[in-house]
């Protein structure tokens, strides 16, 4: 049974979303809910409203089956230290003087080798908090390079994110992953510099030996058996690309954490750290089930021909659509897997047959969801913020310039598309 809603109740249903996950319901079941009314007022009735939110649940089902054998990856990382002595390692090497490069690369590559952008942050937090009070350091400005480094080693991680706009648009993990490596890289460097700028401004702002107190660290693991779980990944999913041999996610990420569980000498813990991986993205699991409710509900809605009606109304090129959609989408949920898992669901048909590339549009929704992922509404704001004993006040601050280095991710995302 065929369905068209109207873009009205789609834009409804989404706008429901965004008030209830603002006033702290549960974004699963808010985008649930949202799903429901903006198709029962789109027009689709009870019954076809509801099959077509099971509809889109479920093709979020090959993304939710690659993310929940991730967690075992993340849950190695971070259990065993691993996660920890890599950025350890990363910020002891580049010394104080290069404390923000440090602390932004650390993140970037803790990110990119699987762990979440939120967790990434947490567990640079108490090296970046401890070495930021010894350079006399403001926290605005380490908190930006942790979560600037977070957004560059997002759009190159096999992080939700990823998987879930390489299976909507079609396209390779490793090869959308190597896409935004330029993009990853210029987000980097204007990290640093707006971070380093922050971080020399308000002595009443500096880290103090409290907060760089706050965590300690027990024993790590040496950095080349810590580096060697995330290194086989990259060599599992790098084998496409370079021989022609798929490895799928679902294997090559499990494959990674076990042997970084092995390495490190805590097999003996294997259970346990796979419970604690598997808590880390259960979440994240859920929010997208009910994500597809919603995206479902959006991309069986006219709102795809009205948006490309109008930037043809705007004599704007169908490619803007990519970059634009994961914007507005991230914004509205205030979340980079949401956003990304929407724009590429919703827009994914509209953007290919339109002739942009099923990679590049990948590549600039990806981009595109970084921009606007942090604002209020969503837990990445609070989580980063928690992680530094931030206020909310001081932590909305940090918003344009998060927003500035998603943009020029998205910006150089284009570049590369276009040329």
């Amino acid at each position: 049974m065929d369905i068209t809603f109207t873009t009205l109740g789609a834009l409804l249903g989404l706008a429901i979303a965004i008030v209830l996950i603002i006033r702290k319901v549960h974004p699963a079941y808010s985008l649930i809910l949202g799903a429901l009314i903006g198709g029962l007022v789109g027009g689709g009735g009870l019954t076809g409203t509801v099959s077509t939110m099971v509809s889109g649940a479920g093709s979020m089902m090959s993304s939710v089956l690659r993310i929940l054998t991730s967690g075992i990856l993340a849950g190695a990382l971070i259990k065993t230290g691993s996660a920890e002595k890599i950025a350890e390692t990363i910020v002891n090497k580049l010394g104080e003087k290069r404390a923000v490069a440090a602390i932004s690369i650390a993140t970037m590559i803790i990110c990119a080798v699987g762990v979440f952008i939120d967790i990434s942050v947490i567990t640079v937090a108490p090296i970046a908090l401890a070495i930021g009070n010894k350079a006399g350091l403001s926290k605005p400005g380490v908190l930006l390079a942790m979560i600037g480094g977070g957004k560059a080693g997002n759009i190159i991680s096999p992080n939700p994110n990823t998987i879930a706009a390489s299976e909507a648009f079609g396209v390779d993990l490793t090869s959308l992953m190597m896409k935004n490596i330029i993009p990853a890289l210029c987000a980097l460097v204007v990290t640093i510099l707006l971070a380093s700028m922050l971080a020399k401004k308000k002595s009443s702002e500096r880290i103090t030996e409290a907060d760089a107190e706050s965590s300690g660290r027990g024993t790590l693991p040496s950095f080349f058996t810590a580096i060697l779980g995330p290194l086989v990944v990259i060599i599992l999913l790098g084998l496409r690309p370079i021989a022609g041999i798929a490895i799928d996610p679902l294997i090559a990420l499990p494959v990674g954490g076990l042997i970084t569980i092995l390495v490190t000498g805590q097999a003996k813990h294997t259970i346990e750290f796979m419970e604690f991986g598997l808590s880390k993205v259960i979440g994240v699991s859920i929010l997208l089930i009910g994500t597809g409710t919603v995206a479902g509900i959006i991309k069986a809605s006219n709102l795809q021909t009205d948006v490309i009606n109008l930037l043809e109304a705007m004599h704007m090129p169908a490619f803007v659509l990519a970059p634009l959609s994961g914007v507005l989408m991230a914004a509205a949920t205030a979340s980079t897997t949401a956003g990304a898992t929407v724009a590429s669901q919703t827009f994914s048909g509209a953007l290919l047959s339109a002739g942009v590339p099923a990679l590049s549009a990948a590549a600039m929704v990806h981009a595109g969801a970084t921009v606007l992922d942090s604002l209020p509404h969503g837990s990445f704001f609070h989580a980063t913020g928690g992680a530094v004993n931030m206020g909310i006040n001081q932590r909305m601050k940090l918003i344009p310039y998060e927003a500035l280095i998603g943009l020029t991710s998205t910006i150089i995302a284009v570049i590369v598309y276009l040329l």
